[in-house]
């Protein structure tokens, strides 16, 4: 698949459930109300529309949520999407949860790597931030992940100003003695929490220049081919990376190469974007694959160059759980 731009949209990230374990400050309100299980997409639904972006030159595949370890069937729909052909890639972004009980069937059933969330290093912190979890569970679930060798082993930081800003630097330690990939991300505007987020902005410039108070200047590895998010870096004698993604001070849309399906069953083309094609509907109503096919790649054309934060455009239709990230 190709957008009008010449892109070459080779990367889905499909959600699993909008549901969550936890109620972080930045992604939701407590009290979130979650779709019901029949609104969402089926197993048997997700594969088949992955079969048919994988036929449409899809080659990468990430299971997002809302929670994706909360989702039942979880190993099971790993395999089967990793035996479809053209599928080379398959990852997983976690809160970490409920990893430490699953990362070694996951690994086995064909999962590549994991993505895990980590905004703070401080337990009493940790639970403020989510409302609800326990750093213990998390820090479980990434030594699990390093056993299975779910690797390179992401950590994504949110930052966020007055919660976690201040930790950026022990944070950019964790890579001294491990090889992890830290990613520093800005706080992004979505939903209800939109206004919560344009008031905690931290940019990665000012990431960047705590941590390199403390470090010394950070070192550009070199290899970075323009279409990941977070360009690496390195502290001096560092065993792992570092990387900032800076959705709203510096955005990288002229490299995305990614398309998001939604729980629903919703194609998304940016994830700052409210624009979406149904694709669940259709394929309830008996659509084949050809039609199906059309109606994706057409979707896919009319990707937006790139968000718009810049005009203070904000999405507003869904919260950040019900995209995947």
């Amino acid at each position: 698949m190709y957008d009008q731009y010449g892109r070459h949209l080779h990367y889905l990230r499909v959600s699993l459930t909008d549901a969550c374990n936890l109620r972080c400050v930045y992604c939701m309100p407590e009290d979130m109300h979650f779709q019901p299980r029949w609104k969402l997409m089926s197993d048997e639904e997700i594969l088949t529309l992955v079969e048919i972006a994988a036929s449409l030159g899809v080659d990468k595949v990430r299971l997002t949520g809302g929670e994706p370890t909360l989702r039942q069937n979880l190993t099971s729909i790993v395999q089967q999407i990793k035996a479809i052909p053209n599928i080379h890639d398959l990852s997983l972004t976690t809160n970490g949860i409920l990893l430490g009980e699953m990362a070694a069937d996951l690994k086995a059933a064909g999962l590549d790597r994991v993505n895990i969330s980590l905004d703070t290093l401080d337990a009493k912190r940790f639970h403020q931030i989510t409302r609800w979890g326990h750093l213990v569970d998390v820090m479980r679930g990434i030594e699990a992940a390093q056993a299975a060798e779910l690797t390179p082993l992401k950590i994504n930081v949110v930052v966020t100003a007055g919660f976690n800003d201040h930790e950026v630097a022990e944070m950019a330690g964790l890579t001294l003695e491990r090889a992890w990939d830290v990613r520093f991300i800005e706080l992004m505007p979505v939903g209800d929490v939109a206004d919560f987020a344009i008031e905690s902005v931290i940019t990665s410039a000012e990431t960047r220049r705590r941590i390199e108070k403390q470090y010394g200047p950070l070192q550009e590895v070199p290899g970075y081919n323009g279409h990941d998010p977070a360009r690496p870096y390195r502290i001096s004698g560092a065993k792992g990376r570092l990387g900032f993604i800076s959705s709203v001070s510096q955005p990288f849309c002229s490299g995305c190469t990614r398309l998001r399906l939604t729980a629903d069953g919703k194609l998304r083309l940016c994830l700052l974007r409210d624009d979406e094609v149904d694709l669940l509907t259709p394929l309830r109503e008996g659509a084949d694959r050809e039609a199906l096919r059309q109606i994706m790649a057409e979707a896919a054309w009319r990707k937006p160059w790139g968000h718009g934060l810049a005009d203070h455009e904000l999405p507003q239709a869904r919260v950040m759980s019900q995209i995947g990230g």
